[in-house]
Order: structure tokens, then C-alpha cells, then sequence
């Protein structure tokens, strides 16, 4: 059988590969020759076209040499073979030298930009917020924390995440945009490290907030952060306040003892299912959440204001044209929404709505009731509920919880979920724990597929509550939300079908599916890392304001409610908010805003109007809602 013969070209190519695979000296060597093959026929040709050259052949080729050599930084001397080689030996040994020290200058600097690029050196820098962790939480925690920070001249945000520095800068500035006058400053390292934590320098930091990541083991991590927090501080004579969150209310109390004295631990969770459930119970409750948790509106201040000491509590709500008064905080107790009757002491702080610490001013405004506009008659009774909850998770046993604890009896929670025997257990138990104000009824069935919403007479129940799965370790953070905004798709068919609108409330975990979202304008969307990632800026800014909300959105305590416009205003009567507000102290209540009934589907308010001016007019519709912080 006859050899079949290789190309030249292929054996040359070949043979020059095999040179390159010796090492750095086959390679210098293939350069120099590179060299001489284009500088020598070039130094030629400008010698041999110069007008001055010698004229004689060796006079040339000297010239050539000495044309090479300084092109090549090689000497170039001529004369005797021994001065050529000499001249030769000496290039060499100065491009050696200047080659080395060039090579070891960029490496130092290489060294030096990898360094920085890893973040790994120490942040100096006085009162600035740290960020421990990093979840989809990070975003609307940094976003908050650059609007708070809008009128301070030096502002800064340490974020310590076991991340690449380059790729957490990219999000960072990809999500939240422009930061204004706040310095964002991101670190590398493990946050249960306390040698990493001190990159930091949490020991000068005003604050520092702890995430929680996005992993079924992230509340054990909070803890050990917290622990590794305290060895980092340990010896230092003050400490900055401490705010983080877990999910599990289980590891509450070990967080709660590794953040020490002053720290602040949030639950999740807990938060969450109940902010769901009163969304549920009054659709576009979520609106006047996010009004007062973020930044850009109006959100809760504490002022002190001798004038009112000794009067009662009553007398506060009409004492500010443009901030609206919700309670008190008296000896680091707050106190929501109390007795009208209840006396101002002269050390009690009042806690008001207004839009900044400065436009919170006194002034009476009892000459704006209308007394004539104000019903007197009994409140709208509450009548038992029907509510639908589509789906299950780790938070959906909380929510039942929460739905029992204010049950009007006859009240129905049926549960459709395809989870296995683990749900009907979870199922089961609460419905141990219910009591028979609240029949719980779970239904087997796939909430994506359009049969098993068609079995259920989805119109007859008051609210629609829309879960997502939780993550799992195996699957991307956002897998979750692509079975809810399935199921969102097949409920807003059946609301065009039959042309009624769906009272729905759904849980989305990433913000940015809010945009896909298919929602009918009467229905409410909660992002649950957005909502605690709001808390956590609010009291990052203000711990005194942590008591507050943990009142504001308790299951039993005193919360934010929408009411009828009828039980407070005259239906089709003009009158202004005053008179409003005076209706509601009539009822122990304290009004703070409305929602306009014609305006709920037009963003980006729907309709919500928080703390607007006392002497603000309009005509009321019993269609309309006024915003109220008092109990059921």
C-alpha cells in the first residue's frame, strides 16, 4: 500500500510548530530572525538610496550594520571582529537588563490591579453603611440607601460578598444606575470570616446590614456572619447597630444573640406572609406598603414638638398641614395609633408621615373640618371571607396563620397545590391548629394547567393568593417565578373570558418579572425581597423605627388598613382631607391617606394618595378608600 505523501505546506507548518513547543528559546530565536529578514533588506535600501552614502561595497555594508544595530539596539559598531562582538555583548546585557526590569515593574503592577480587582484592601473610611452578603435583596437595600443619602455630601456603601468584585460593580451599577453623590465600594471575601469583615472597617461604619442569601442554608449563615461580625469587633470601644433578617423564625433568637445588645433581627418569612394576607384581605394595600417603605415618597419620621405637651393625642392629628401624625414614641415604646384621650408627655417623640425630617411644621387645622361632611354611622361590618391559594411554599403555613387569626366564622381557605405528601402534612397540621372559625380544604392539582383552574368557581372567592415554588439548591433563583407568572397568564384568560375582574395577590420573588407579570389592574404583585430589602434601609437609617414597624405589621397589633370612603365622609359630599381625618379620630383611628376607586388600574400610583395636605378638597365616592392605622 503506497504512503500517501503530506503537502509541503502542511510539513512546514508542522515542523514550525514543533520549534514553537521547545520553550521561550525557540521562540526568541524565530523573533530575532523575524527581525533581521525585515530591518536588514530595509537598512539596505535606505543606505544604498542615501545620496551621501560611501561609495564603496564595504563602506555600505558597514553602514548596513551600523543602520541594523541601532534599529535593533545592538551596538552597531564597526572596525575590528573583537569591537563587533563587544559591542554586540554589551547590547545584549542593557536589553537583558531593561527587558527584566521591565518584566518584574509589570508584574508588581499586575499584581497590584489583581489585588484591587479581587477587593481585598481595607476601606477607610468614617460613618459609612457596610452590606454583608448578596442576594436580589442588595439591590433595593443599595437603591434606598443612594436615595437616603441624597442631600449628604459624603456618603458611602462597603458591599462584602463572596463574589467577584469586578462582577458585583457591573450589577450594582447595571441595576441600581446612577448613585449620585453615595460611593459604592465593593469587597470579595467570605462574610464569616473576621479577618475578611475587617476589609470593611465595620468598627467606623454607622451601620451594617446582614442578607440573607438565596440558598435554603442562608439563615444559618446569617448567624455565623453575625458571630464572625463579633470576633471582628471584638476590643473595639463602640460597635455600630446591627440590622439583618433570616427566614426561619427558629434561628430568630440565635441571630438576635450574635447581633448583641442594639442589634435589630427581622423575619422574613414572617413579614412577608403577613403583608400577603392583608394585600389579600384589601387589594392595593401593597401600593401604601411601598409608599412608606421606600424613599422617593413620603415614610415615617420621629419629631418633638413641646407645644403639644400635656394635650391629648387627638389634638396631634390636626396640628400638621403637611405631615400626617400616627402615633408616639414614649421611653423607647412605640405607641400606634393611641387613645385620642391618651396626654402628649413633654419627652415623648411623635411619630409622623411627611416627606422629609424637615417639612414636618406645626399649625392648627381644626378650621378645615367640615362637621356637616362626617358620617357618624355604625362601620362597615366585616363578613366571612373566601380565599383561594394557588400553589405552596415555606411561607404558605404562615399565611394560614395569619388568615385564622382574624376569621370571621364561616370563613373557607381551599389550597390547590401538586406538592406531595409533604404538603398534605403541612396541610393538615394547620388545619389542627385553625380551629372552626376557618374550614382549610387543600386540592390536589397542577395550578400551571388550564384544567385544574377550570374545575374551580374561581370568581366566587374574595382574594386569589398566587405562590410560587421555593428555590432549590439544583435550580437558577429565578425558576420559581416562571410557574407563578404561568399561572398568572391562565387567570388573566379567565378574567377576559368572562369580563370579571380577579382580586388576585401574587408573591414574585425577582423584581424583574413584576414587568412580565400578566395582572389585571385590580390585582396586587409583592416582591418579598424587595419588602424586607425596604425594611432593612428604613431601619438602617433610623433603628428606632424597627419597634415601629414590627407594631405596623403584626398579626394582631395596630396596622394599616383600607376602609370604605362611606364610613368616614358623606358619598358625592366635597370636603376636604381634615375633615376626613377628624371622622377617623372619631372611630380611635388615624387617617393618612386615600385610593382614589377611579384611579386604581392608572400607574404609577393606582390611585393611592399618602399624607396629602390637610386642606386638600375632593369630592369622595363610596367607591373610594381612605388609609387608616388602627385595628379590626
Amino acid at each position: 500500500m503506497a504512503r500517501r505523501r503530506t503537502p509541503l505546506g502542511d510539513r512546514a507548518r508542522y515542523w514550525f510548530d514543533s520549534t514553537l513547543a521547545r520553550g521561550a528559546s525557540a521562540l526568541v530565536g524565530w523573533m530575532a530572525l523575524l527581525c533581521l529578514t525585515v530591518v536588514v533588506p530595509a537598512s539596505a535600501v535606505v543606505v544604498w538610496t542615501d545620496p551621501d552614502a560611501p561609495a564603496s561595497l564595504p563602506d555600505r555594508l558597514a553602514e548596513v550594520w551600523h543602520l541594523t544595530g541601532e534599529t535593533l539596539r545592538l551596538g552597531g559598531a564597526t572596525g575590528t571582529p573583537l569591537r563587533v562582538t563587544m559591542s554586540v555583548l554589551l547590547a545584549l546585557v542593557a536589553l537583558l537588563y531593561v527587558s527584566t526590569l521591565v518584566g518584574l515593574i509589570t508584574t508588581a503592577l499586575t499584581e497590584r490591579l489583581t489585588a484591587l480587582r479581587r477587593g481585598r484592601s481595607t476601606v477607610l473610611e468614617q460613618g459609612h453603611v457596610v452590606v454583608l452578603g448578596w442576594s436580589e435583596q442588595v439591590f433595593t437595600v443599595v437603591s434606598e440607601l443612594v436615595a437616603a443619602n441624597a442631600n449628604q455630601r459624603r456618603a458611602a456603601v462597603a458591599v462584602l460578598a463572596d463574589q467577584d468584585k469586578t462582577a458585583m460593580e457591573e450589577a450594582l451599577s447595571t441595576k441600581v444606575g446612577a448613585v449620585g453623590r453615595t460611593r459604592l465600594i465593593c469587597r470579595s471575601g467570605p462574610t464569616t470570616d473576621p479577618a475578611v469583615l475587617r476589609l470593611t472597617s465595620p468598627a467606623t461604619a454607622g451601620v451594617v446590614l446582614v442578607l440573607p442569601r438565596d440558598e435554603p442554608d442562608a439563615d444559618a449563615e446569617v448567624v455565623k456572619t453575625l458571630l464572625a461580625l463579633r470576633a471582628a469587633l471584638a476590643g473595639e470601644e463602640t460597635r455600630p447597630p446591627v440590622v439583618a433578617a433570616v427566614r426561619d423564625d427558629r434561628y430568630r433568637l440565635a441571630a438576635d444573640l450574635a447581633a448583641g445588645p442594639g442589634g435589630v433581627v427581622l423575619e422574613s418569612d414572617t413579614v412577608t406572609a403577613r403583608l400577603i394576607v392583608q394585600a389579600a384581605r384589601r387589594p392595593g394595600l401593597s401600593l401604601v406598603h411601598q409608599e412608606l417603605l421606600d424613599f422617593a415618597g413620603d415614610e415615617f419620621y420621629l419629631v418633638s414638638e413641646p407645644s403639644l405637651a400635656g394635650r391629648p393625642f387627638g389634638d396631634a392629628l390636626l396640628s400638621y398641614p403637611t405631615s400626617s401624625v400616627v402615633g408616639m414614641v414614649r421611653a423607647d415604646t412605640p405607641l400606634l395609633n393611641p387613645s385620642p384621650q391618651t396626654p402628649v408627655a413633654a419627652d415623648d417623640l411623635l411619630i409622623v408621615i411627611t416627606r422629609d425630617d424637615d417639612t414636618a411644621w406645626a399649625a392648627d387645622c381644626d378650621e378645615w373640618v367640615e362637621k356637616a361632611a362626617m358620617v357618624s354611622g355604625p362601620v362597615t361590618p366585616a363578613r366571612p371571607e373566601r380565599v383561594l391559594l394557588l400553589g405552596w411554599n415555606r411561607r404558605a403555613p404562615l399565611m394560614l396563620d395569619q388568615l385564622r387569626r382574624r376569621a370571621r366564622p364561616g370563613s373557607v381557605v381551599d389550597v390547590v397545590a401538586d406538592g406531595g405528601e409533604a404538603t398534605v402534612r403541612e396541610v393538615s397540621e394547620a388545619d389542627a391548629r385553625h380551629g372552626t372559625d376557618l374550614t382549610l380544604t387543600l386540592h390536589q392539582g397542577d395550578v400551571t394547567r388550564p384544567e385544574t383552574l377550570r374545575r374551580l368557581d374561581v370568581h366566587s372567592y374574595d382574594s386569589v393568593i398566587v405562590l410560587g415554588q421555593d428555590p432549590a439548591p439544583s435550580h437558577p433563583p429565578h425558576d420559581p417565578d416562571n410557574r407563578t407568572l404561568v399561572t398568572l397568564l391562565l387567570l388573566r384568560q379567565l378574567e377576559e373570558t368572562t369580563g370579571r375582574e380577579l382580586p388576585v395577590v401574587t408573591e414574585l420573588i425577582d423584581d424583574r418579572n413584576r414587568a412580565l407579570a400578566p395582572i389585571g389592574p385590580g390585582a396586587d404583585v409583592i416582591i418579598s425581597g424587595k419588602l424586607i430589602g425596604l425594611l432593612m434601609a428604613q431601619i438602617s437609617q433610623n433603628r428606632h423605627l424597627a419597634a415601629v414597624f414590627e407594631e405596623l405589621f403584626s398579626a394582631d397589633g395596630t396596622g394599616i388598613r383600607l376602609r370604605p370612603a362611606g364610613d368616614y365622609v358623606l358619598p358625592g359630599c366635597e370636603t376636604t382631607f381634615a375633615t376626613v381625618v377628624a371622622a377617623a379620630r372619631r372611630r380611635g383611628e388615624c387617617a393618612i391617606g386615600y385610593r382614589i376607586h377611579d384611579d386604581a388600574s392608572t400607574s404609577p400610583g393606582y390611585g393611592v394618595r399618602i399624607n396629602p395636605p390637610k386642606a386638600e378638597r375632593r369630592r369622595w365616592r363610596a367607591e373610594d378608600e381612605v388609609v387608616v392605622v388602627g385595628k379590626d
